[in-house]
């Protein structure tokens, strides 16, 4: 004989059911779980500065980009033609591309609150690395 486990009125996002049987307690804790999972991906979302400067090599001393995270997504927001492409993890974690051309440096540090650093180094072509900062705008 299965257990049943009868859920009181409320709202469950994209989760409807009323009546879940034993084997499906673990799907329910899941949508019950799931916004707030969400809502830890998306702590960093927001517009944000990032200066990186280069320490070694001949690349130009420093830029300034204009990065958007949506959805824990990295994309730059500036007008020039700089390709952003990243990742942040619930937890901080960058990992990310910028690239012009063909010249692209390969990105990884973690954001914490308002700001974030870390490092970055070329692939191929210059031969080039440094660090970044971050600052949150909004």
């Amino acid at each position: 004989m299965g257990l049943t486990l009868v859920l009181p009125d409320m709202q469950v996002p994209e989760c409807s059911m009323r009546m879940i049987p034993s084997f499906g307690v673990a799907l329910a804790a899941a949508c019950i779980l799931a916004p707030q999972v969400q809502a830890q991906t998306n702590r960093f979302d927001g517009n944000w500065s990032v200066e990186v400067v280069t320490e070694q090599g001949a690349c130009d001393r420093a830029y300034r980009y204009a990065v958007i995270v949506q959805n824990g997504r990295a994309r730059y927001g500036g007008p020039e033609n700089f390709n952003v492409n990243g990742q942040v993890s619930p937890n901080g974690s960058v990992s990310a591309s910028i690239s012009r051309g063909q010249d692209r440096a390969n990105v990884s540090g973690r954001l914490s609150g308002p700001a974030g650093r870390g490092t970055w180094s070329t692939a191929g072509g210059r031969v080039c690395s440094g660090y970044w900062n971050a600052e949150r705008r909004g």
